[in-house]
């Protein structure tokens, strides 16, 4: 399914991930997956929240630059080559993944895709019943 993710740029100095988890967790937007990127001045955190647009406007509203972007949520089996198949889909559609991050529990696994063009991968994910 395509949902929204916050991807939320934040200074490399000590507490800035924690003001973001206080500022959600006070707000009651849950954090439900994800993902820090960083370089040498700033890191990129994208996240699934319970409430995206409450959580950017709580974010904005603290002065923090964010962004929404649709990305495709998969839960596919979590067993050797699952991945790869989906993958595969993608690249004979011609899709570039920009990103990805994914976790498993148990016998299922949670796979968070940024592929460049969400509805044509989306059009070739339902077409292999993947979606």
């Amino acid at each position: 399914m395509v949902i929204q993710q916050l991807s939320i740029f934040l200074e490399n100095k000590a507490g800035r991930l924690n003001d973001v988890a206080a500022l959600l967790g006070k707000a009651g937007v849950n954090m439900t997956a994800f993902s820090l990127a960083d370089n040498s001045d700033f890191g990129i955190l994208r996240v699934i929240v319970s409430d995206p647009h409450k959580a950017q406007e709580v974010l904005k509203a603290q002065k923090f630059a964010v962004s929404l972007t649709d990305v495709i949520h998969l839960q596919i089996a979590n067993t050797p080559g699952s991945l790869s198949n989906v993958l595969a889909v993608l690249a004979d559609a011609g899709m570039y993944i920009e990103y990805m991050y994914a976790f498993s529990e148990g016998n299922g696994a949670n796979v968070i895709i940024k592929p460049d063009n969400v509805p044509n991968a989306v059009e070739a994910l339902q077409a292999h019943k993947i979606m």
